[in-house]
C-alpha cells in the first residue's frame, strides 16, 4: 500500500465549551452560558447549544473575535490577601484578585474561590478545563486552613465534625478540626476538608458558637502556601505539574 492509499486520521474533536475554556477566556460553565447567549460562532454560523464538537481546523469566534492560540497549560500559586474578591468584575466596585496580579501574567482563572476576608493560597491557571478539573470534589484534594476564633474551644465539639454536620438544611461532609493553640481569648485551629462549599469554614465554626477573626488557606491538595508573601505569585514548574497532575496538555 502506498501513501495515497492510507486513510488520514480524523481531526481530534472536543466540545465547543471545552475548546473556549482551554483558550483561557473563561470557565467551561461560563462558556456554555456564552453559547446560549448567542455570542459564539463556528465557521461563520451562530450556535446556541453547547452540544457541539469542534476540531482545531474549525474557526471559533467569541463576540466576533477569534480564540487566542492555545498556550501550554500553566499553573500558579498566589497568596491572596484579605480585601480582594475572587472575580473578574465586581458590581459593588470592590478590588479584585485579577486586578492585583502582575501585568506579565496572561489571562488566568482561579481554581475555586476565596471570599473577600479570607487569605492564603489561591491556585491560578490559564486553562479553564484544568480549573474545572481541580475544583471537582471527585479530585479528592484536601483544602487545609489555619483559623483564628474567639472564645474557648471544646475539642470534643471539633471531633464531632469528622462525622459531618447539617446546618440550615445544608449537609457538610467530614471536617478534620483540631486545636492548635490558645492565646488569651483567642484560639488557633487547624481545619482540613474535601468539599470546600461556599463559606463552609465560617458557617460550621459559627454553628459551634465561634466567630472567625482570621482565615488562611495554607494548602490546596498537594500545593502549599509555604512562605509565599501576600500578593506574591509563583509558577508551578512543569516537573511538579507532571508529578501531581499527570500530562495536562
Amino acid at each position: 500500500m502506498n501513501d495515497t492509499d492510507k486513510t488520514l486520521p480524523e481531526p481530534k474533536a472536543e466540545r465547543i465549551a471545552k475548546r473556549i475554556a482551554r483558550a483561557g477566556l473563561c470557565s467551561r460553565r461560563e462558556a456554555e452560558r456564552w453559547i446560549e447567549q448567542g455570542r459564539v460562532k463556528v465557521d461563520g454560523k451562530k450556535i446556541e447549544s453547547p452540544a457541539l464538537n469542534v476540531t482545531m481546523d474549525q474557526i471559533v469566534l467569541v463576540d466576533g473575535d477569534p480564540l487566542p492560540e492555545l498556550e501550554r497549560v500553566r499553573l500558579w500559586r498566589y497568596h491572596k490577601p484579605r480585601g480582594l474578591i475572587t472575580t473578574h468584575r465586581d458590581t459593588r466596585g470592590r478590588k479584585t484578585v485579577f486586578e492585583s496580579l502582575p501585568k506579565t501574567l496572561p489571562r488566568v482563572l482561579s481554581v475555586g474561590r476565596l471570599d473577600f476576608n479570607t487569605e492564603g493560597l489561591l491556585l491560578l491557571t490559564n486553562d479553564g478545563a484544568l480549573s474545572r478539573r481541580l475544583e471537582l470534589p471527585a479530585t479528592g484534594w484536601i483544602r487545609r486552613y489555619r483559623v483564628r476564633v474567639y472564645g474557648a474551644v471544646d475539642p470534643k465539639a471539633l471531633a464531632r465534625l469528622q462525622k459531618g454536620v447539617t446546618i440550615d438544611g445544608v449537609k457538610y461532609g467530614p471536617i478534620n478540626a483540631t486545636l492548635e493553640k490558645t492565646q488569651g481569648s483567642n484560639a488557633w485551629l487547624r481545619i482540613a476538608l474535601a468539599e470546600g462549599k461556599n463559606r463552609e469554614v465560617r458557617l460550621v465554626l459559627g454553628h459551634l458558637g465561634h466567630e472567625v477573626s482570621r482565615l488562611i488557606r495554607v494548602a490546596y491538595g498537594p500545593f502549599q502556601l509555604g512562605h509565599l508573601k501576600a500578593r506574591a505569585v509563583t509558577e508551578v514548574t512543569r516537573k511538579v505539574m507532571r508529578e501531581q497532575l499527570g500530562e495536562v496538555d
